[in-house]
Protein backbone atom coordinates (compact mmCIF):
# COMPACT_ATOMS: atom_id res chain seq x y z
CA UNK A 1 0.00 0.00 0.00
CA UNK A 2 2.90 2.45 0.98
CA UNK A 3 4.83 1.40 -2.13
CA UNK A 4 1.56 2.06 -4.32
CA UNK A 5 0.78 5.77 -2.56
CA UNK A 6 4.75 6.75 -3.49
CA UNK A 7 4.28 5.39 -7.08
CA UNK A 8 1.22 7.74 -7.26
CA UNK A 9 2.73 10.59 -5.80
CA UNK A 10 5.90 9.97 -8.24
CA UNK A 11 3.04 9.87 -11.23
CA UNK A 12 2.09 13.05 -10.26
CA UNK A 13 5.75 14.79 -11.04
CA UNK A 14 5.65 12.87 -14.09
CA UNK A 15 2.43 13.90 -15.47
CA UNK A 16 3.46 17.60 -15.49
CA UNK A 17 5.52 16.98 -18.12
CA UNK A 18 2.05 15.67 -20.00
CA UNK A 19 -0.06 18.52 -22.08
CA UNK A 20 3.22 20.49 -21.24
CA UNK A 21 2.24 23.90 -23.12
CA UNK A 22 -1.02 23.78 -20.68
CA UNK A 23 0.77 23.60 -17.70
CA UNK A 24 3.39 26.08 -18.88
CA UNK A 25 0.52 28.27 -19.38
CA UNK A 26 -1.27 27.51 -16.39
CA UNK A 27 1.64 28.12 -14.32
CA UNK A 28 2.45 31.81 -15.72
CA UNK A 29 -1.03 32.46 -14.95
CA UNK A 30 -0.38 31.53 -11.76
CA UNK A 31 2.49 33.69 -10.97
CA UNK A 32 0.89 36.19 -12.97
CA UNK A 33 -1.75 36.36 -10.02
CA UNK A 34 0.22 35.72 -7.08
CA UNK A 35 2.68 38.06 -8.23
CA UNK A 36 -0.28 41.04 -8.83
CA UNK A 37 -1.20 40.52 -5.66
CA UNK A 38 2.05 40.54 -3.97
CA UNK A 39 2.56 44.28 -5.15
CA UNK A 40 -1.23 45.28 -3.71
CA UNK A 41 0.28 43.62 -0.39
CA UNK A 42 3.36 45.73 -0.72
CA UNK A 43 0.95 48.78 -1.79
CA UNK A 44 -1.01 48.00 1.46
CA UNK A 45 1.66 47.41 3.86
CA UNK A 46 3.38 50.52 2.28
CA UNK A 47 0.62 52.71 3.32
CA UNK A 48 -0.48 50.79 6.48
CA UNK A 49 3.24 51.81 7.71
CA UNK A 50 3.40 55.55 6.28
CA UNK A 51 -0.10 56.22 7.89
CA UNK A 52 0.50 54.27 11.06
CA UNK A 53 3.84 55.66 11.73
CA UNK A 54 3.64 58.08 14.80
CA UNK A 55 4.69 61.88 13.72
CA UNK A 56 5.06 65.19 15.31
CA UNK A 57 7.42 65.48 18.30
CA UNK A 58 7.27 64.04 21.59
CA UNK A 59 8.84 66.08 24.88
CA UNK A 60 10.42 63.95 27.39
CA UNK A 61 11.52 66.12 30.51
CA UNK A 62 14.28 64.73 32.19
CA UNK A 63 15.00 65.89 35.97
CA UNK A 64 18.45 64.61 38.12
CA UNK A 65 18.56 65.06 42.04
CA UNK A 66 19.86 68.43 43.23
CA UNK A 67 23.50 69.20 43.89
CA UNK A 68 23.91 66.99 40.88
CA UNK A 69 27.64 67.39 39.76
CA UNK A 70 27.05 69.63 36.41
CA UNK A 71 29.70 68.27 34.68
CA UNK A 72 28.99 65.07 34.65
CA UNK A 73 24.88 66.06 33.63
CA UNK A 74 26.14 67.81 30.58
CA UNK A 75 27.83 65.15 29.58
CA UNK A 76 24.83 63.49 29.19
CA UNK A 77 23.40 66.52 27.88
CA UNK A 78 25.73 66.32 25.13
CA UNK A 79 24.74 62.15 24.60
CA UNK A 80 21.27 63.09 24.17
CA UNK A 81 22.17 64.32 20.76
CA UNK A 82 23.16 60.72 19.26
CA UNK A 83 19.99 59.12 20.67
CA UNK A 84 17.85 58.04 17.19
CA UNK A 85 14.73 60.35 16.41
CA UNK A 86 16.46 62.75 18.30
CA UNK A 87 14.96 66.48 17.20
CA UNK A 88 16.24 68.92 19.56
CA UNK A 89 16.94 69.61 23.19
CA UNK A 90 16.54 72.85 26.16
CA UNK A 91 18.51 72.88 28.90
CA UNK A 92 17.86 74.23 32.25
CA UNK A 93 20.98 74.31 35.35
CA UNK A 94 19.51 74.90 38.85
CA UNK A 95 21.03 78.82 38.18
CA UNK A 96 18.51 78.76 35.38
CA UNK A 97 15.86 77.15 36.70
CA UNK A 98 16.18 79.51 39.53
CA UNK A 99 16.07 82.79 37.48
CA UNK A 100 13.25 81.38 35.10
CA UNK A 101 11.14 80.91 38.49
CA UNK A 102 11.84 84.45 39.85
CA UNK A 103 10.52 85.79 36.45
CA UNK A 104 7.53 83.93 36.68
CA UNK A 105 6.87 85.04 40.51
CA UNK A 106 8.20 88.07 40.09
CA UNK A 107 7.88 89.56 36.44
CA UNK A 108 11.52 90.61 36.97
CA UNK A 109 15.22 87.92 37.02
CA UNK A 110 16.49 90.44 39.85
CA UNK A 111 12.97 89.59 42.19
CA UNK A 112 13.91 86.36 43.25
CA UNK A 113 17.29 86.81 44.20
CA UNK A 114 16.67 89.80 46.36
CA UNK A 115 13.80 88.49 48.18
CA UNK A 116 15.45 85.20 48.87
CA UNK A 117 19.02 86.70 49.05
CA UNK A 118 19.58 83.29 50.93
CA UNK A 119 19.91 80.95 48.15
CA UNK A 120 21.73 82.97 46.13
CA UNK A 121 24.83 80.23 44.44
CA UNK A 122 23.03 77.62 46.16
CA UNK A 123 19.68 76.83 43.86
CA UNK A 124 17.15 73.90 45.76
CA UNK A 125 15.92 72.91 42.40
CA UNK A 126 17.29 70.42 39.89
CA UNK A 127 18.93 70.56 36.73
CA UNK A 128 16.51 69.88 33.71
CA UNK A 129 16.59 68.62 30.26
CA UNK A 130 13.57 69.15 27.82
CA UNK A 131 14.38 66.70 24.90
CA UNK A 132 12.50 66.49 21.98
CA UNK A 133 12.23 63.14 19.50
CA UNK A 134 10.77 62.97 16.18
CA UNK A 135 9.93 59.08 16.25
CA UNK A 136 8.55 57.37 12.35
CA UNK A 137 7.24 54.34 14.09
CA UNK A 138 4.06 52.31 14.36
CA UNK A 139 4.49 50.52 17.70
CA UNK A 140 4.80 54.20 19.67
CA UNK A 141 4.21 52.00 22.96
CA UNK A 142 7.39 49.99 22.76
CA UNK A 143 9.22 52.98 21.56
CA UNK A 144 8.23 55.32 24.14
CA UNK A 145 8.93 52.58 26.99
CA UNK A 146 12.15 52.34 25.55
CA UNK A 147 13.31 55.61 25.17
CA UNK A 148 11.98 56.53 28.63
CA UNK A 149 14.22 53.59 30.11
CA UNK A 150 17.49 54.79 28.07
CA UNK A 151 16.83 58.04 29.89
CA UNK A 152 15.85 56.97 33.22
CA UNK A 153 19.43 54.81 33.14
CA UNK A 154 21.26 58.35 32.93
CA UNK A 155 23.37 59.49 36.14
CA UNK A 156 21.46 60.98 38.89
CA UNK A 157 18.46 60.93 36.98
CA UNK A 158 15.28 61.14 39.33
CA UNK A 159 12.68 61.12 36.99
CA UNK A 160 11.57 61.71 33.01
CA UNK A 161 7.76 62.82 32.49
CA UNK A 162 6.72 62.49 28.77
CA UNK A 163 4.46 64.77 26.62
CA UNK A 164 1.38 63.56 24.97
CA UNK A 165 2.00 63.03 21.03
CA UNK A 166 0.69 65.27 18.77
CA UNK A 167 0.00 62.98 16.05
CA UNK A 168 -3.72 62.72 15.23
CA UNK A 169 -3.28 61.19 11.83
CA UNK A 170 -1.52 57.98 12.85
CA UNK A 171 -3.86 57.66 15.96
CA UNK A 172 -6.88 57.56 14.04
CA UNK A 173 -4.95 54.97 11.41
CA UNK A 174 -3.77 52.91 14.01
CA UNK A 175 -7.45 52.52 15.73
CA UNK A 176 -9.41 51.37 12.07
CA UNK A 177 -6.34 49.89 10.81
CA UNK A 178 -7.11 46.33 12.45
CA UNK A 179 -10.67 46.88 10.48
CA UNK A 180 -9.39 47.60 6.70
CA UNK A 181 -5.85 45.94 7.16
CA UNK A 182 -6.53 42.54 7.00
CA UNK A 183 -9.96 42.35 5.58
CA UNK A 184 -8.47 43.64 2.45
CA UNK A 185 -6.06 40.62 2.52
CA UNK A 186 -8.23 38.12 3.42
CA UNK A 187 -10.12 39.39 -0.01
CA UNK A 188 -7.47 39.69 -1.82
CA UNK A 189 -6.41 35.87 -0.66
CA UNK A 190 -9.96 35.01 -1.53
CA UNK A 191 -9.88 36.15 -5.04
CA UNK A 192 -6.01 34.61 -5.51
CA UNK A 193 -8.04 31.40 -4.47
CA UNK A 194 -10.74 31.56 -6.50
CA UNK A 195 -8.54 32.79 -9.75
CA UNK A 196 -6.32 30.01 -8.93
CA UNK A 197 -8.25 27.03 -8.79
CA UNK A 198 -10.11 28.17 -11.58
CA UNK A 199 -6.91 28.13 -13.71
CA UNK A 200 -5.71 24.64 -12.30
CA UNK A 201 -9.00 23.36 -13.16
CA UNK A 202 -9.25 24.52 -16.75
CA UNK A 203 -5.77 23.06 -17.28
CA UNK A 204 -7.31 19.48 -16.61
CA UNK A 205 -10.15 19.82 -19.14
CA UNK A 206 -7.35 18.29 -21.48
CA UNK A 207 -6.87 15.07 -19.28
CA UNK A 208 -11.11 14.49 -18.95
CA UNK A 209 -10.67 11.45 -21.15
CA UNK A 210 -7.93 10.42 -19.12
CA UNK A 211 -10.06 10.27 -15.88
CA UNK A 212 -13.20 8.99 -17.72
CA UNK A 213 -11.10 6.26 -19.25
CA UNK A 214 -9.70 5.12 -15.53
CA UNK A 215 -13.26 5.52 -14.24
CA UNK A 216 -14.88 3.23 -16.38
CA UNK A 217 -11.25 0.87 -15.79
CA UNK A 218 -12.62 0.73 -12.16
CA UNK A 219 -10.00 2.94 -10.67
CA UNK A 220 -10.80 4.27 -7.54
CA UNK A 221 -11.34 7.85 -7.55
CA UNK A 222 -8.08 8.27 -4.59
CA UNK A 223 -6.22 6.37 -7.46
CA UNK A 224 -6.84 9.08 -9.72
CA UNK A 225 -6.79 12.36 -7.88
CA UNK A 226 -3.49 11.67 -5.71
CA UNK A 227 -1.34 12.43 -8.86
CA UNK A 228 -3.72 15.04 -10.18
CA UNK A 229 -3.67 16.97 -6.74
CA UNK A 230 0.06 16.56 -6.25
CA UNK A 231 0.69 18.18 -9.84
CA UNK A 232 -1.85 20.72 -8.87
CA UNK A 233 0.16 21.45 -5.54
CA UNK A 234 3.22 21.80 -7.75
CA UNK A 235 1.99 24.50 -10.27
CA UNK A 236 0.76 26.55 -7.26
CA UNK A 237 3.72 26.08 -4.99
CA UNK A 238 5.71 26.76 -8.20
CA UNK A 239 4.23 29.76 -8.85
CA UNK A 240 3.87 31.12 -5.49
CA UNK A 241 7.61 30.89 -5.13
CA UNK A 242 8.31 32.36 -8.78
CA UNK A 243 6.25 35.12 -7.82
CA UNK A 244 7.57 35.77 -4.50
CA UNK A 245 10.86 35.58 -6.25
CA UNK A 246 9.92 38.17 -8.82
CA UNK A 247 8.88 40.27 -5.80
CA UNK A 248 11.93 40.89 -4.56
CA UNK A 249 13.93 42.04 -7.33
CA UNK A 250 11.07 44.32 -7.98
CA UNK A 251 10.97 45.65 -4.40
CA UNK A 252 15.27 46.18 -4.56
CA UNK A 253 14.35 48.19 -7.39
CA UNK A 254 11.67 50.80 -6.68
CA UNK A 255 12.25 50.81 -2.73
CA UNK A 256 13.43 53.92 -3.04
CA UNK A 257 11.87 55.75 -5.83
CA UNK A 258 9.42 58.02 -3.65
CA UNK A 259 12.32 58.31 -0.67
CA UNK A 260 12.34 62.46 -1.39
CA UNK A 261 11.38 65.38 0.21
CA UNK A 262 8.58 66.09 0.95
CA UNK A 263 7.12 62.52 0.74
CA UNK A 264 10.51 60.44 1.91
CA UNK A 265 8.69 57.10 1.63
CA UNK A 266 10.23 53.85 1.65
CA UNK A 267 8.21 51.05 -0.02
CA UNK A 268 8.09 48.34 2.22
CA UNK A 269 8.33 45.11 1.47
CA UNK A 270 5.22 42.48 2.82
CA UNK A 271 5.85 40.42 6.26
CA UNK A 272 6.64 37.06 6.65
CA UNK A 273 2.76 35.42 7.10
CA UNK A 274 1.96 37.60 4.09
CA UNK A 275 4.71 35.87 2.06
CA UNK A 276 3.45 32.10 3.14
CA UNK A 277 -0.16 32.98 2.62
CA UNK A 278 1.19 33.93 -1.00
CA UNK A 279 2.96 30.60 -1.36
CA UNK A 280 0.25 28.81 0.92
CA UNK A 281 -2.80 29.98 -0.82
CA UNK A 282 -1.60 29.05 -4.76
CA UNK A 283 -0.74 25.79 -3.11
CA UNK A 284 -3.80 24.78 -1.08
CA UNK A 285 -6.08 25.92 -4.07
CA UNK A 286 -4.47 24.41 -6.96
CA UNK A 287 -4.50 21.10 -4.85
CA UNK A 288 -8.30 21.60 -4.02
CA UNK A 289 -8.62 22.48 -8.03
CA UNK A 290 -7.20 19.11 -9.09
CA UNK A 291 -9.73 17.13 -6.28
CA UNK A 292 -12.86 19.06 -7.33
CA UNK A 293 -11.83 18.55 -11.06
CA UNK A 294 -11.77 14.62 -10.87
CA UNK A 295 -14.92 14.56 -8.39
CA UNK A 296 -16.86 16.62 -11.28
CA UNK A 297 -16.49 13.26 -13.19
Amino acid sequence: MIRMLFRLMRQGFTDLALNPWAQLFSLAAVVLVAFLSGLFLMALTTLNQQLGSVRGETAFQVYWHPGMDMVQIKEQWDSFHKLPDFSRMATFTPEQAMRDMGEKLSGNSDGLARDFSFLSGKSPLPATALVFFEPNTSDIDTWTAETTGVLKSGTGVSRVVTTPLRDELGKAWRQVSRYVMWPSVGFLALVLGLVVGNTVRLSLVARAHEIEILQLAGAHNWYIRLPLIISGAIIGLSGGAVATGLLVLVHRQIKDVLDFPPLLMEIQFPPAPMLIALVAVPTLMAALASWLAVRGH
